[in-house]
This record gives structure tokens, sequence and C-alpha cells, in this order.
């Protein structure tokens, strides 16, 4: 029987617990979600270590942007890395390229030392790399537990072509965890055409906030088209289907 995880990226408590509850096996908890993902607060990452039952990815990534990052930021990365491996949660996720658009083998492998005996997930930064193949090959070379990758394209869908082709070289040495645009409706052929270990998606809603009285007139990211009253939260039942669709590819 094939053992196919399910990973929801999650950025909030509620969306946590809807995670849990529709039967993921682990989170990756972030925050700035409309920068893809940035290290979330240290109050957040204890509430997911002090609630939950399943494993907790934390992303460490201290900005939005490229994954080309300065000597304070990785200092940044580190103390982060730091906080979540003495409060012991299950592992982070990061990853930093060169200038040139390689894996910055150094770097890494610094963050790697800090989180050993975490698990450890190099994320959709290799998708931004000038050489997609030899990234993958970096990456399980330095020791990085799995890869998030959408195929070195937009969406995993379009990417199933490069996600089989690293997962045959790299054979099991590492975990391929197939995300971007993956939802209940393509898993199946996703899993069809590539074979990934696991799959990543945030199964995200947008839900009225609770407020009463909304000011028309004022948005507080500069932004007319983002609403201040709209909350975004995982959604539970396409999390079940997931699960579900997951569950009827480990039976075939």
């Amino acid at each position: 029987m094939k053992n196919i995880k399910l990973e929801i990226c999650v950025y909030n408590p509620v969306s946590c617990f809807a995670a849990q509850q529709g039967g993921a096996d682990r989170i990756e908890l972030c925050a700035g979600m409309p920068e893809g993902g940035i290290t979330p607060s240290h109050a957040l990452i204890e509430f997911a270590k002090d609630n939950l039952t399943i494993d907790t990815m934390v992303m460490i990534r201290p900005r939005g942007g490229d994954f080309l990052y300065d000597d304070y930021e990785f200092e940044l990365m580190k103390k982060d890395i730091q906080l979540c491996k003495r409060i012991g949660v299950k592992g982070v996720v990061f990853g930093i390229l060169t200038e040139e658009g390689d894996v910055d083998k150094q770097r890494n492998k610094i963050l790697l030392d800090c989180a050993h005996g975490m698990e450890t997930c190099f994320h959709r930064a290799i998708d931004m790399t000038r050489d997609y193949v030899q990234s993958a090959k970096d990456i399980a070379d330095l020791g990085f537990t799995r890869i998030l990758t959408s195929g070195g394209q937009n969406k995993a869908l379009q990417g199933t072509e490069n996600i089989k082709m690293i997962s045959d070289i790299l054979d099991g040495r590492i975990e391929i965890m197939a995300g971007s645009g993956v939802n209940p409706d393509n898993i199946k052929d996703i899993f069809d055409k590539s074979h990934p270990h696991a799959f990543h998606f945030s199964a995200k809603k947008t839900v009225s906030g609770g407020m009463k009285f909304k000011n028309p007139v004022v948005s507080m990211g500069g932004v007319g088209d983002v609403s201040e009253y709209d909350l975004s939260v995982s959604d539970i039942k396409e999390i079940r289907r997931a699960a579900d669709v997951i569950k009827s590819i480990e039976k075939q």
C-alpha cells in the first residue's frame, strides 16, 4: 500500500484545527499569505505545538520576494530555527539561492546544521532556480527531508513531467511533495502523472469577519480591491475531500 502524505498550508489558529480535523498529516505554518508565506509569530508557533496532535512544519522566511538574503536576514533565519528546535516542533521549511539562481549550498548547510534532529523541507525556491534537476540533486545531497515543488512551473499540474523526472532521478533519497494549485479535483491526475510522495495545498476559502461597522472609504493595505472585512481560512470540507482522494489512491 502507498503512503501518501497530505500537508495543509495554514496561516491562523482556525486553519490549524481545520487541517487536523480534516485528516491532514501535517501543517506548514506561515504568516503573510499575500507574500506566499513568511515566518509566523513565535506565539502562533507555540500555539500550534501546544494544541495540535499532527506534525507542524514552520516556514523560515524572513520576508517576501526573492530567496537571496543578506547577512541580517540570514541571522534571523538561524534564530527562528533555533526557537523551533527549542520548543520541539517537528520541522522547518526554508530555501536559499545564490544570485545566479543556484542552491546556496553553504548557507543551506548552516541552516540544516541548526535544524539537526528536525525534519527539513526545501520549499518552492527550487522552482525559481536556473537548473531544476541539478538543484534537486543538490538539495538531496545536502540532506533535506523533502522538496516542495511545482515542477519549475507556476502550478504543479503543469510541472508533472519535471516532478516525475526528479523523483525518478533521486529514487527515494528524498521525499517529493507537489504543491501550487493542488486541490481535491486534480490530486489524482497529478499523482498519475508524477507519483509524488505528498501533496501540499491551503484549501483556502474566504469568510466574512465579525465587524458590524465597516468603513467603506479606507483600505489599510492601500489597495481598494482588498477587503479588511474578509478573512481567509482553510476549508475543512476541501481538506476532507483531499484526504479521501489520497486514501483511494493508496488502495490502488
